[in-house]
Order: structure tokens, then C-alpha cells, then sequence
């Protein structure tokens, strides 16, 4: 909501010269931030160390500086597949805030297995003892202690709504990843609210015999009144530099649209390559980081970071696919905020054949309905063909890993082969960054 000028909230909208500085400092912090993310050890990997110490780079004979502005980098990182014939792997992030920690850990258990890669972020909202709780609870499970493919941020940050504090988090997940060089194709970013409608076995059997360089992300051109609330406007998001949470800051000053590049919008939830994200971490270039530097004072920065690189990027913007691959409900005209998902909605969901769906309230009947009916889950884990055990006595069948590389698909993979081939058509492509 826009401050009206004059109030007395302690976080009041600007008048005159008085955004000047926590503008900069926003831009100051938000570039530390974005390079401390490669340079500072900022996720703990919960393993078997008993060190709760942040990691660092586990290759430490690379030189820094090649990381970064490298007229051959380009060459080396191709836009196509990067392993054929081998079944992709996926790495997701699932974020959350205050209260969040037990639905961030039934998310994770519901999209787990051991072929792909899992960071956690709990925002700095969440008192520390939750944080605790949730590192303690990851480094002692057993299954992923033995696998070390589920992470926790060390580094909390705090979130603003429809502020650049959440692309900064990303990132910061998406270098750690990279860093790390963890085995990953896709990347999956979800927050707490978030919950999956199929099986991983379904999502990794589908994704199978898709090109390995395509986006799914939701995109259009921003146009009418998003440009003008949103393009002209100047925001200071409070996350980047206060430790405690305030609304978004405005500036009564506007500012011209970009000459560059046009902006585009979208879902803040999606599925990018990881060459795409090298582009956007790494970067032969400097587009992504003077888009990045442009969306730092942008409302809704998370709906259109990742579009407008994409659609600006010539290498890359043919492999941007308009889906989000989510179920989402919302009311006619929308609100601010989607509709929260019930029982009264799981026809439609399972109809709009999407591997996921946001968003939900905390223990809501239709998460237990999702996993009896949809995803067959009776334990910690929703069963699939890696777990090599067996239910007698009401035993967990996933206590005992078997063979991550093979895949039981069920109903869930013919609904979302159903979905990829209509996205995949011809008429759907020709709409690319259009």
C-alpha cells in the first residue's frame, strides 16, 4: 500500500531530498549482498559435521575473478542440454517465515528424493530458536545426513513483500548452489505455502524428454497501469539495510523507463535452467547485474527479475516457457493475494494438471486429501522407486534407499506429460518474450 505523505510512521513515505540516502544504501547493500554470496561462506551444510560453522567454497583452487566478467565464459556455458539420456535432477528452494518451520519441513519431505538437491531459508522474522530447531531437525535425520543433499541458509535475511529482499535471497541460494557444484538442471524455487500435486517420480519421469534448456516462466511485457505504479515508481525496501521489518518505502519522485531493455512481468515462482542461472550469477555479461541493480528500487522486483533477463537476453529468451507450472486460484478481478487452496478446490487443481499449487493455510484437510489421493503418501516420505523398503507392520518403505536413477511414474506423470506437450506446441512457442 502506498504511504501517504506527511504520516507519522516511523517508515514514512519520502518527501524531497530524504530518499537520497537509504536509496544508495539500498543499491550499497543490496551489491554487497549479491557479491558476498559467492565471496562469504553463507550455508551450513548439515552432513555429518558437527561444526555449525558456515562451508565454504569447495574449490578453492578456482580463481575468483573468472567467476565474473569473462569474455570466454559464454563459449563454455552452452544453452543446450546438458546431459543426454541421463534423467534430470532438481534443486529447490523452499523458503518461509515466521511460524513456517514445521510446513517448510512437510513441503520438503512431500518433494524429496535423493536424486535432487534442497536448500532451506527461514527468514530473520522467525526467532532464533526456531531457526535452531529447523537446523537441528535437518542435520539429524538420518536420510539426510546419509544423502547431504538438504541444506539450511545460515544467513537469514529479512523478506519485504514485494521487495528486492527476496531476489537477493535467490541468489544467495542459487550461488551457494553453483558454488558448490551440486548436480542439478533445474532449479524450483517454493515457500511454505506451496505443495506438490504430483510425485517426484512423476516430475523427474516427465522431465525426462524435455530439453534441458527450456524456462518455465511465467512472462508478458509490462503495460498499462503495472508500468506506471510500477516502472516510474522509486522503492527503498527497509530489509536490505534495518534488522526489523517495515512496509516498502516510496520516493514522490518518478523515474523514466530503462532505454536498454524493456521490463517485463510475471509469477515469482518458477523452474530455470542452471545455465540460464549461471548467465545470472556468473555473467559474460553485465545485463543481469544492471537489470538487477534496476529492479533494487522496482514494487514486485520478485514478478520480474528473472523475466526481463530472459527476455532481454538474445541466447536466451527463446527457451523461456510462459508457465509456472503452479495451480493457482485468485478472485475475479484478482486481489493483492491469491486464494487460499480447500478440499472445495482439489478438482480443479488436479484438472489443471500442474505439479504444484499455493496457496495453502497451515494444516488444511486438503493436504492430507493431496497426500492420500495424489501422492500415495503414508510416511515421512512420499513413496517412490528409490525406496527399497516395505510397509509391513506399518513400516516407512523410504527408510531404505534403493536406486535413485529409476522412476515409478503414476497418474501424476500422464497429467503433466498432458500439460508439457500443450506448452510445447508450436503455437505456445511462438509467444515467447512477446
Amino acid at each position: 500500500m502506498r504511504k501517504v505523505p506527511g504520516s507519522h510512521h516511523p517508515m514514512r513515505a519520502f518527501a524531497d531530498r530524504r530518499w537520497v540516502i537509504p536509496f544508495f544504501a539500498s543499491l550499497l547493500v543490496l551489491a554487497m549482498l549479491f557479491t558476498s554470496a559467492f565471496w562469504g561462506p553463507l550455508a551450513a551444510s548439515y552432513s555429518g559435521d558437527e561444526s555449525t560453522d558456515d562451508v565454504g567454497s569447495t574449490n578453492s583452487s578456482e580463481d575468483p575473478v573468472s567467476l565474473f566478467v569473462d569474455t570466454e565464459l559464454e563459449d563454455l556455458i552452452d544453452v543446450g542440454d546438458r546431459v543426454e539420456g541421463e534423467a534430470p535432477r532438481l534443486a529447490y528452494l523452499i523458503s518461509g517465515t515466521k511460524g513456517d518451520s514445521q510446513r517448510m519441513i512437510r513441503t520438503l519431505q512431500a518433494v524429496y528424493h535423493p536424486r535432487n538437491q534442497y536448500i532451506l531459508h527461514l527468514d530473520l522474522e522467525a526467532p532464533p530458536r526456531e531457526r535452531l530447531d529447523l537446523t537441528a531437525l535437518v542435520k539429524n535425520d538420518r536420510m539426510f545426513s546419509e544423502v547431504e543433499n538438504v541444506r539450511v541458509m545460515a544467513q537469514s535475511n529479512l523478506i519485504t513483500y514485494k521487495g528486492p529482499t527476496m531476489i537477493a535471497s535467490t541468489l544467495q541460494a542459487l550461488a551457494i548452489l553453483l558454488r558448490e557444484s551440486l548436480e542439478w538442471d533445474w532449479f524450483i524455487n517454493l515457500s511454505a505455502s506451496d505443495y506438490p500435486l504430483v510425485t517426484q517420480d512423476d516430475l523427474l519421469y516427465a522431465l525426462s524428454n524435455v530439453s534441458r534448456s527450456l524456462n518455465f516462466i511465467e512472462h508478458g511485457q509490462i503495460s498499462g497501469w503495472k508500468l506506471k505504479h510500477r516502472a516510474k515508481s522509486i522503492v527503498v525496501d527497509p530489509g536490505l539495510y534495518l534488522s526489523k521489518k517495515y512496509d516498502l518505502t516510496w520516493s514522490t519522485q518518478r523515474r523514466s523507463l530503462p532505454s536498454s531493455f524493456k521490463l517485463f512481468t510475471g509469477s515469482a515462482w518458477v523452474m530455470l535452467t542452471r545455465t540460464f542461472l549461471e548467465y545470472c550469477i556468473w555473467g559474460w555479461d553485465n545485463l543481469p547485474r544492471t537489470i538487477l541493480m534496476y529492479y533494487v528500487n522496482f514494487i514486485s522486483s520478485p514478478e520480474g527479475y528473472f523475466q526481463t533477463v530472459i527476455c532481454s537476453s538474445e541466447k536466451f529468451k527463446r527457451t523461456a516457457i510462459s508457465h509456472d507450472l503452479h495451480y493457482i486460484a485468485w478472485d475475479n478481478p484478482p486481489k493483492q493475494h491469491p486464494l487460499s487452496l480447500t478440499v472445495k478446490d482439489f478438482e480443479q487443481m488436479v484438472k489443471s494438471n500442474a505439479p504444484f499449487a499455493r496457496k495453502f493455510a497451515k494444516d488444511d484437510p486438503v493436504l492430507n486429501k493431496i497426500d492420500k489421493e495424489l501422492l500415495g503418501r503414508t510416511g515421512r516420505f512420499v513413496p517412490g522407486a528409490w525406496c527399497a523398503g516395505n510397509s509391513t507392520g506399518g513400516a516407512d518403505p523410504c527408510s531404505i534407499r534403493g536406486d535413485g536413477s529409476v522412476f515409478r511414474p503414476g497418474p501424476g506423470a500422464k497429467r503433466l506429460q498432458v500439460l508439457l506437450e500443450n506448452l510445447l506446441s508450436e503455437e505456445s512457442q511462438s509467444n515467447r518474450c512477446l
